[in-house]
């Protein structure tokens, strides 16, 4: 039988989809490797994409502490524990490091490893470890989860990231469209409406439809204005994940806020282009197989100009060639 893991990482998004490498080098370096992984429920179709994974177990953290003693909700963190308590591993593997993550692991049976206290997030958490790993901080956050994972397990991984997404993309033709990821929880991340006016145009002339997505109705009534009048521009309805993947899988280019969704277009192979404002692409650059662009900085957003240059790059790429009747030309993926 091979080695019982049990991967612990609830949230985000983006974090999520920066896990995935780390569990190619899994299934690459540890022979029959059986891979379990608590995430939260309105994620499980991120871990449920990568063959490596036996199981995903569902978690509900966010809902539950808005009710922490309801009876609902202590009928199912009773239910999560005797999940747990039925299984027995050799590895119990904290990605997060945090203590929300902390009180999944220490209910879960078998030799708990994580970030020592020089490396976590909260210094605290180290403190409920077996064994702990120095990973430094300020890299970029897949190869932080690609380092702990090849430490714990004892391999030395190399290569670029494999985020085990082929199958989205396997014998899919691109077509005429870029994916646009506008929307950002607070005002002050988002980009100047006449900036994305100026992408939108130069998008247009090169025979590209436009499909924006948007997670709540705020979001989509914002967007709609966005392209108002706009031929061939659509605000997609919401959609779970995987929806949300196969519409990225046949896009010709993403540009996108920084954004989980934007870090899922990378991870997919697509051209995405990623618009930092208020965080930093330091630790969470844009990394994929295809061209990728991490423009910006946390207060000093990217001019119109600078995305359209990256753009042009992305674009100039055999893969992404479009011709001017909107026909996709170069090889087929």
């Amino acid at each position: 039988m091979g080695k019982r893991i049990l991967i612990v990482r609830t949230s985000s998004l983006g974090d999520l989809v920066h896990m995935l490498p780390a569990m190619s080098d899994i299934a690459r370096h540890v022979p029959d490797a059986q891979i379990d992984w608590i995430v939260e429920e309105n994620f499980t179709d991120i871990p449920g994409w990568h063959a490596a994974v036996r199981d995903v177990i569902p978690v509900a953290h966010r809902r539950w502490r808005k009710n922490w003693w309801a009876a609902a909700t202590r009928a199912e963190r009773r239910e999560l524990r005797r999940t747990l308590a039925t299984r027995r591993y050799d590895m119990i593997l904290d990605m997060q490091g945090l203590m929300k993550s902390v009180w999944l692991v220490r209910q879960a049976h078998g030799e708990r490893h994580g970030l020592d206290r020089a490396s976590v997030r909260e210094p605290l958490a180290s403190l409920f470890y077996d064994v702990k790993h120095t990973v430094k901080f300020w890299q970029p956050a897949v190869t932080r989860q690609r380092t702990l994972a090849s430490l714990a397990l004892g391999y030395t991984y190399e290569g670029p990231a494999d985020y085990g997404l082929d199958h989205f993309t396997q014998d899919v033709d691109r077509e005429p469209y870029a994916v646009i990821m506008p929307s950002a929880s607070r005002p002050e991340k988002l980009w100047p409406e006449s900036d994305w006016h100026l992408v939108f145009s130069d998008l247009a002339k090169r025979g590209l439809g436009l499909r924006l997505l948007a997670g709540n109705d705020a979001e989509a009534e914002r967007a709609g204005a966005l392209i108002q009048g706009l031929p061939d521009a659509q605000v997609l309805p919401r959609m779970t994940l995987t929806q949300v993947a196969q519409v990225l899988s046949s896009a010709t280019l993403m540009v996108g806020l920084d954004s989980g969704l934007t870090h899922l277009s990378a991870g997919l192979g697509r051209p995405t282009i990623g618009i930092y404002i208020a965080s930093t692409p330091v630790r969470t650059p844009l990394e994929g197989r295809a061209y990728t662009a991490s423009l910006g900085e946390r207060g000093n957003p990217p001019s119109a100009r600078t995305v359209l240059a990256a753009i042009d790059q992305a674009l100039s790429q055999p893969a992404a060639t479009v011709l001017q009747n909107g026909q996709m030309a170069g090889p087929r993926e």
